[in-house]
């Protein structure tokens, strides 16, 4: 059989091809405190220099083994970029958003003219070109964003919400915001080598807002973003948070390549309510890959192989204080299975 670079493998996996074996890779946030101590990039520096996100980035797959690199590591970038009040991270914890910028129609026309040269979003792209130039021929290169849905509430703060079931056109004039300003970003960070896009949307669940309104509001933002990849050659692959077993058929109508699935959802069930998108994940950040060691990490990781999984991975970010050695252990699983 043939034997497919780290690249070729991921791409390949993504998009329903034969590959000599799995993927070893993370789709959402890659960094710890241990590879922070071994690579002497640490958060939050990490999450503001562009040189130092790529330090970090590549520590994931100089320490642990992933086979991608992978930025940012948090997902309030896009939300600072709009003007939105952030509390800074620390070494172990990741930044938050704690202040809004969107309470009406006016403040959404006072945002629609932006520069992607400017904040951290500027930074991430600078920091995927650093990471391009030295691994872009072998390596998949990841860049990630929070979609437009969740954005969109980080921006108007939880009258989201509320908003999207009274106020059709204030709700749509938001998302069509933040879908216009997310395609960009994904294009930026594109042009600079990053040839994989995960769209991290974690409040937008159909679980959470109904189908109704998931398919009004979010199918629509999330096909224009993976229409715009497909178009650049850029796999996608979507993660939304919690038991998203209801909306699957949602979530793949709008095209993207893979789908992340979180600890709550059942692997098996979620394989066989899609068509043609990838399951990937979804081995428990928390109870398994931090609180657990490598033989039960192994265990864990087994079942999900049995499952039918299409390519294993954290079913959400990596909680930052996880031994090296679990996520080896996780790496070790994947790179054992073949298909």
């Amino acid at each position: 059989m043939v034997t497919y670079t780290p690249k070729e493998r991921l791409a390949r996996a993504l998009t329903g091809k034969d590959v000599d074996r799995m993927p070893a890779v993370s789709f959402t946030q890659t960094a710890t405190v241990e590879q922070m101590e071994a690579c002497g990039a640490s958060w939050p520096e990490a999450n503001e220099d562009a040189q130092k996100m790529a330090t970090l980035a590549e520590a994931g797959h100089k320490q642990v083994g992933f086979e991608a690199v992978r930025v940012p590591f948090d997902i309030t970038a896009e939300a600072e970029f709009f003007g939105c009040q952030i509390k800074p991270g620390t070494k172990e914890q990741q930044p938050s958003v704690v202040g809004h910028v969107v309470k009406d129609m006016s403040d959404i026309e006072k945002l629609r003219e932006y520069d992607l040269n400017q904040g951290r979003v500027s930074v991430v792209c600078d920091a995927i070109r650093i990471l391009a130039d030295k691994y872009g021929k072998e390596l998949p290169i990841m860049g990630s964003m929070l979609g437009p849905f969740s954005l969109a509430q980080h921006m108007n703060g939880d009258d989201w919400f509320m908003a999207i079931m009274t106020d059709e056109a204030f709700g749509m004039a938001l998302m069509d915001l933040t879908t216009e300003f997310n395609i960009a970003y994904a294009k930026k960070m594109a042009e600079n080598g990053a040839d994989t896009m995960v769209i991290i949307d974690p409040t937008a669940s159909a679980q959470l807002i109904g189908d109704e309104f998931y398919e009004k509001f979010v199918v629509p933002a999330h096909k224009k973003i993976a229409d715009a990849m497909r178009e650049l050659g850029v796999t996608t692959v979507l993660h939304i948070c919690g038991d998203t077993t209801s909306g699957l058929e949602l979530m793949e109508s709008s095209g993207v390549d893979a789908i992340s699935v979180d600890q709550n959802v059942d692997v098996a069930t979620a394989v066989g309510k899609v068509d043609k998108a990838v399951i990937v994940g979804n081995l428990d950040p928390v109870n398994v890959l931090w609180n657990k060691d490598p033989e039960l990490v192994k265990a864990a990781s087994q079942k999900v192989l049995d499952a039918g999984v299409g390519v294993l991975a954290p079913g959400c970010g990596i909680v930052s204080k996880t031994p090296t050695k679990n996520l080896q252990a996780m790496v070790e699983m994947a790179k054992s299975h073949k298909y």
